[in-house]
């Protein structure tokens, strides 16, 4: 099948490489001259694990390409739209602007029996809002709604092997309209469903709703966790063995029960936002209030691991050292978008630390964010002369460390574990003051 994916970003490359490992015949578009270069030359525009490789698989079959032009659009049987939605500056709400636009451009070039299927992150309506437009702009084609689930530095597998597929099609699972976009739809994931991944077929609306529920929910399990680990802090109870033994039930499970500097990225935070705003627009906001409190615990975690360093380091971070280890928003990624890491660095130089951060991968990324700062290209750099040193990002390297192999270049040998990803008593018999957010003191 030929297919279009307007939008050349983070969700959009994922998705053309994998359509075109699929068989698939792909035109990536994108309005970035220098994205869409880069992926011209096989070079992912940034770090995910095995992007690359696919990328350069997909090229050499020229089954895969990339253009600036919308207009090479024209004659592909299925268009994904798989542009961002930010959240708006001084607002919780998502900003539709790209999402309409991508749509707007696109539609001349949409001939009657396609399918636009809209992949981003929107509130609930647009895509009725949207399908109107279609059936106004391209008569005879029709729009399908098909929420994406890639968790970071989990992409490419998450794209080829899904757990789940969701369609929201036009008038219903039931209508001739809606079995129509499903077949569609079926054929641009037939290998997958060949393995037997479930598929929902529902309305625009519980479709548009999924993505972000399933969002709300994981926030919501973190920062109960956090939540404990702030008792667990007053009363020097172990949050890990806490989340252990709750995790054992079934009905809870242990997934997404890691304590720690809470989450970040260009999801879960300007999701749950524009959950709640979308709530208040509909009349319902006290339904989704709860979620401004899992807001505030998430955010309350950075400013306790600043209050954390200021108390091992005597109570005040002037003219100390701090070690920072991980700038992007979890592991295997480069993204950092709403980093809690790149947060509790700059707030502790606001508060007179000397920051040195490392990171694998988003160093680049870091320095054009916040430039005040220093880098480092490795621990055994950044470490050096430290007065404390932070965990903030678990990569593995950073998880595998050796307490020994780093504490001759210290200058103290303190370590704080934001990720709760250590060994407390391997950390604690090298001789380090080992502290953590939930854990108990030595």
């Amino acid at each position: 099948m030929r297919m279009t994916v307007i939008g050349c970003g983070y969700l959009g490359a994922v998705h053309a490489a994998c359509m075109a490992e699929l068989g698939h015949e792909v035109v990536g578009v994108d309005v970035d001259t220098e994205k869409i270069e880069a992926l011209r030359e096989a070079r992912a525009p940034f770090f995910e694990p095995g992007l690359p490789e696919l990328l350069e698989r997909a090229m050499a079959t020229g089954r895969l390409r990339f253009t600036t032009e919308v207009a090479e659009a024209a004659g592909s049987a299925v268009h994904f739209v798989c542009v961002g939605t930010p959240q708006k500056k001084g607002e919780f709400a998502a900003d539709m602007r790209y999402v309409d636009a991508a749509v707007d451009a696109l539609l001349p070039h949409v001939g009657a029996g396609e399918l636009v299927v809209g992949k981003s992150t929107v509130p609930v309506g647009t895509a009725g809002r949207l399908a109107a437009k279609v059936a106004e702009k391209a008569p005879g084609a029709a729009l399908a709604w098909n929420p994406e689930f890639l968790r970071e530095g989990h992409a490419v597998d998450d794209t080829l092997h899904p757990d789940r597929l969701v369609y929201g099609v036009p008038e219903g699972p039931e209508s001739e309209a809606g079995k129509t976009a499903k077949a569609l739809l079926d054929e641009v994931y037939a290998t997958p469903l060949k393995r037997g991944t479930p598929t929902i077929v529902t309305d625009y609306q519980t479709a548009e709703l999924v993505k972000v529920a399933a969002n709300s929910f994981l926030a919501t399990k973190i920062s109960f966790i956090n939540a404990m680990a702030e008792l667990c802090e007053k009363v020097n109870a172990d949050i890990t063995q806490l989340a252990d033994a709750i995790g054992h039930d079934d009905r809870i499970g242990r997934k997404f029960l890691n304590a720690g500097l809470g989450f970040g990225g260009g999801c879960l935070p300007k999701d749950i936002r524009a959950f709640m705003a979308r709530a208040g627009e509909l009349g319902a906001d006290q339904t989704l209030t709860f979620l401004r409190e899992v807001d505030s615990i998430n955010m309350r975690r950075r400013i306790r691991m600043v209050d954390l360093a200021r108390e091992v380091c005597e109570g005040s971070l002037i003219g100390k050292r701090v070690a920072v280890l991980g700038a992007a928003f979890k592991p295997d990624s480069d993204d950092i978008r709403d980093s809690p890491a790149l947060n509790v660095a700059a707030q502790i130089q606001l508060q007179g630390g000397d920051v040195v951060l490392t990171d694998p991968a988003a160093l680049d990324n870091a320095r054009k964010s916040l430039p005040s700062i220093s880098y480092a290209e490795t621990v055994q750099e950044a470490v050096t002369g430290a007065h404390v040193v932070l965990l903030l990002t678990e990569w593995k390297e950073y998880r595998q460390l050796e307490p020994a192999a780093i504490s001759h270049l210290v200058r103290e040998k303190r370590i704080l574990d934001g990720r709760n990803a250590l060994d407390p008593a391997r950390w604690r018999a090298a001789g380090w003051t080992y502290r953590a957010l939930g854990r108990p003191r030595a």
